[in-house]
C-alpha cells in the first residue's frame, strides 16, 4: 500500500565504500530529505564510512543529523544575524562540533560578537553567484580576523556549478585571490588555514588540482554522486491498490472526466505527497531535451500527461492529475492488468520525493 524505496544494500555499500576510498577527506552532504533515503540514515552511514565531518544543507537539520553522527557538522546554508541561523549560536555555544559557512563580512562580524571562538569557513563567490565574498571581501575579512584571535577558521569553501567543462581554470583563479588574501599563509601553523571545502569538482579534476596545489588540503563535499551514483542499486516500485473496466465515455476522478476510449483505470500508491507529478524547471536544454518537452506539451493539450509509473516495461498515463497519496492510470483494452496487490516500477527524482519507506535488500 506504499510508495517504496528498494535498495540492494550490498551493491549500495560497496559504491559507497568505494567512493569514500576514492576520495580522501570526503564530506558526505546530508540535505533536504536526504536524496530520499531520510537524513538519519544518511547520517548513520556517514559515521559507519569513518568520515570526521558531515555538510547539511540548514540549520534546521541538523537535530536529526547530530543524534545519529558523531563528527563535525558543516552547514552549507550561510550563516545570517537572524532566524535559524542566529538561533543555532545563541542556543548552542559553545559547540566544538559546528562549523559555519560566512559569506559576507558583516555576517563575520556579527557572528564572531556572537560566539568569538566560532568555526567557520569563508565563502568565495563563483560563476554561481548564489553566495560568498569577492576578492576584497575576503581582504577583508583577513584584517578582520587578525582582531579575533579565539577565532577558528577552517579554511575557505567554493561551491561550483554543475555545468560541463572544466572547473580547473577557475578553481586556480579563485585560489590565486585566497592566497593574495593571506588566508592560507605559507607555513601557517593551522593545516585548518589551508583547507579547501568545493563542491562539484570531478575525480580527474580532483587528482589535477592535489597535484598542483600539493600544499593545500582539498576536501571534495560529496552529495548525488556517493548517495545515488549506482542507480542500478535502487529501484522504486508502487502497490497497485485497485483496477476498474471502463468503456469510452465513462466519468471518473474528481474532476468527473471521461475516458477517452475503453479501457482500465488502475489506481495505484503514490501522489503529491510523495512528490509525484510536482517537477522541477528543466535543467536539459539540448535539442533532445527541447523536443521532448514540446512532444509532452502535445499530450498535456489533448488532456493526456505521462505518469512515471510503468507496467511491463512501458510508461502508462495518468487518467487524471494525481491525487495526494495515489494516482489514477489509464490502460487501453488489450493491455495487461495487474493485479491488485502486484508492484509497478516508478521513476522519480529521488530528491524530490518522499518514500512511505526504504527497505534494504
Amino acid at each position: 500500500m506504499s510508495l517504496s524505496l528498494v535498495v540492494d544494500g550490498e551493491r549500495w555499500r560497496s559504491h559507497l565504500r568505494a567512493c569514500a576510498d576514492a576520495n580522501p577527506g570526503l564530506v558526505p552532504v546530508l540535505k533536504g530529505n536526504g536524496y530520499g533515503f531520510g537524513l538519519g540514515r544518511l547520517a548513520r552511514k556517514s559515521d559507519w564510512l569513518g568520515v570526521d565531518t558531515v555538510a547539511v544543507g540548514t540549520y534546521a537539520e541538523l537535530g536529526e543529523v547530530e543524534k545519529r553522527f558523531g563528527g563535525s557538522l558543516l552547514v552549507l546554508t550561510p550563516w545570517r544575524p537572524f532566524g535559524h541561523s542566529l538561533a543555532a549560536v545563541a542556543d548552542r555555544t559553545p559547540d566544538p562540533r559546528l562549523i559555519h559557512t560566512v559569506s559576507r563580512v558583516e555576517d563575520l562580524v556579527a557572528l564572531l560578537g556572537h560566539d568569538p571562538s566560532a568555526r567557520f569557513v569563508l565563502e568565495r563567490m563563483t560563476s554561481m553567484l548564489r553566495h560568498g565574498l569577492d576578492a576584497s571581501g575576503l581582504r577583508e575579512a583577513v584584517e578582520l580576523l587578525r582582531e579575533h584571535p579565539r577565532a577558528r577558521l577552517e579554511g575557505v569553501a567554493l561551491h561550483l556549478p554543475l555545468a560541463q567543462g572544466s572547473h580547473i581554470g577557475q578553481f586556480e583563479r579563485l585560489m590565486n585571490d585566497v592566497v593574495a588574501a593571506g588566508l592560507a599563509p605559507q607555513g601557517a601553523s593551522d593545516p585548518a588555514r589551508r583547507t579547501v571545502w568545493v563542491s562539484h569538482l570531478t575525480p580527474e579534476e580532483l587528482t589535477t588540482l592535489r597535484a598542483r596545489y600539493a600544499d593545500f588540503r582539498i576536501r571534495p563535499r560529496v552529495g548525488t554522486a556517493l548517495w545515488l551514483g549506482d542507480r542500478g542499486a535502487l529501484r522504486v516500485e508502487a502497490t497497485v491498490l485497485d483496477a476498474h473496466p471502463v468503456e469510452r465515455g465513462t466519468l471518473f476522478g474528481y474532476r468527473g472526466r471521461s475516458t477517452p476510449r475503453a479501457g482500465t483505470l488502475l489506481v495505484v500508491s503514490g501522489g503529491t505527497a510523495h512528490g509525484i507529478g510536482l517537477e522541477a524547471p528543466p535543467g536539459d536544454q539540448s535539442l533532445k531535451a527541447r523536443a521532448v518537452t514540446v512532444a509532452r506539451g502535445g499530450l498535456d493539450a489533448a488532456g493526456l500527461t505521462r505518469s512515471p509509473f510503468s507496467i511491463d516495461g512501458k510508461q502508462r498515463l495518468f487518467a487524471e492529475p494525481p491525487h495526494m497519496q495515489a494516482s489514477m492510470l489509464f490502460l487501453p483494452s488489450g493491455s495487461r492488468v495487474p493485479a491488485v496487490g502486484e508492484r509497478v516500477s516508478v521513476r522519480v527524482r529521488y530528491t524530490t520525493t518522499s518514500f512511505d519507506d526504504v527497505t534494504l535488500d
